[in-house]
């Protein structure tokens, strides 16, 4: 089972953490992975000024509407 957080603190939030979210599971159901992908909220990972903060595997990345598909593909493609 892979968990992906997605920082749901006051900066993520106003930067769209609530699309992201909705984005990922979307991703997940399209793609057949709830058995697969823990989609989890978490506070502050300390990279406000980035974009919305998401983590995997202890790396952090700063996903937006654009490139939420490629960072989603980069994780599910992590082992």
């Amino acid at each position: 089972m892979k968990t992906i957080r997605v920082c749901v603190g006051s900066a993520c939030h106003v930067n769209g953490s609530y699309k992201v979210v909705q984005a990922f599971n979307r991703l997940i159901d399209e793609r057949g992975l709830k058995d697969e992908v823990e989609l989890v909220g978490s506070f502050c990972m300390g990279h406000c000024a980035d974009g919305v903060s998401v983590e995997h595997n202890d790396v952090i990345y700063a996903v937006s509407m654009e490139n939420v598909g490629k960072i989603f593909d980069q994780i599910i493609g992590e082992n």
